[in-house]
């Protein structure tokens, strides 16, 4: 069974449900904002938390970076500016993940670019997440790779040729990879989640953990996907919906992100052992609503049964209600009373 450990974590490929709160670039810029994301986070019982890093000159085309953006979720004129607003430079990073230590979560970082991916590991993440537009970026992937540390690729727009191409290439330096099945819209309809992916990917990456990154609303599809078998499930997290902000809407808020968290533990609770077998518990209310054999009237020793001399009623008196058909036409040994229960010692 494929099992990785990192920092205070591990995840397998058949073990309990590793949750990641994705809070991005939700905290809007704001350290104190993303400090209390981390706590909040930390409280509805999330393993992880995750930012982005990007260097967005070497990112992106200055065609790109210098191209106006004005829109209800920008933070600059320009989309170079407003990346910038939202990024965090060597001293937040200190301070948040400090929080996630202190808070017993683990801390985690996207890296979207070379960058981006030196800047994550001079601050010692644990573990690198590889977005889903990296699938095919063989060359970031290689070169996260050789820092041997767990690595979480998304596979949002890619087939699964695509999706092959981008684990061979970094499995080839670095075995520790869980891949996240995904679909990139933002947010993603119900019918369009394609969460049977996950068996698939199962099947077709046997060495690797499998796990589902939801842009869905809600928090039924990441139980659907950990009963598939994605045994780590990312988030995106918010303090609040109506924020400017494009992913806000399909994030989980705190008590959404409680409840996924409680929903996932409870799988486990309520798949049980599979052995189908009378639970202690259970003894009471079977007698109750069960159904014993009783005479329908009273009955003088050596009466040939009949059925009209049998009834089921409850409560249950022991005798299983499927001996009833076994009774007619046996002598009765002794004489009863209305309603006793009838057993087939009682008969010859």
């Amino acid at each position: 069974m494929k099992t990785i450990v990192f920092g205070n974590s591990k995840i397998s490929r058949e073990g309990t449900c590793y949750v990641i709160a994705e809070i991005g670039h939700n905290h809007q810029g704001n350290l104190e904002t993303a400090v209390k994301m981390i706590q909040v986070a930390a409280s509805c019982g999330v393993q992880a938390v995750k930012f982005q890093k990007r260097d967005n000159k070497s990112l992106f085309t200055k065609a790109l970076y210098n191209k106006p953006y004005d829109n209800e979720n920008s933070y600059g004129e320009t989309y170079g500016a407003h990346r910038e607003f939202l990024e965090f430079g060597r001293d937040e990073y200190s301070e948040l993940k400090k929080c996630a230590q202190d808070h017993h979560v683990e801390f985690m970082a996207t890296a979207f670019d070379f960058k981006s991916a030196d800047f994550l590991e001079e601050m010692g993440v644990t573990a690198y997440k590889l977005a889903s537009g990296d699938i095919t970026n063989t060359e970031l992937l290689k070169y996260v790779a050789r820092f041997q540390k767990p690595m979480f690729m998304s596979t949002g727009a890619a087939g699964l040729a695509e999706v092959r191409i981008g684990y061979e290439a970094a499995r080839a330096v670095n075995d520790r990879i869980c891949l996240l099945h995904c679909t990139a819209g933002y947010p993603t309809d119900y019918p369009l989640l394609n969460l049977r992916a996950v068996t698939t990917l199962k099947k077709e990456f046997p060495d690797a953990v499998i796990g589902y990154s939801g842009h869905d609303n809600g928090i039924l599809a990441a139980v659907i996907a950990y009963l598939l078998g994605a045994t780590v499930v990312e988030k995106h997290f918010t303090l609040n919906h109506s924020w400017k902000g494009t992913d806000h809407r399909f994030s989980l808020e705190p008590e959404g992100l409680r409840k996924q968290v409680r929903d996932l533990q409870r799988v486990d609770l309520a798949l049980g052992s599979g052995e189908k077998a009378l639970m202690d518990f259970e003894r009471d209310a079977k007698a109750k609503m069960g159904k014993g054999i009783y005479s329908s009237r009273k009955l003088m020793a050596g009466t040939v049964i009949s059925r009209e001399d049998i009834c089921l009623k409850s409560p249950a008196n022991g005798v299983p209600a499927y001996l009833f058909e076994s009774l007619i036409a046996k002598k009765l040994q002794r004489d009863v009373e209305e309603e006793n229960p009838i057993s087939p010692d009682m008969v010859a």
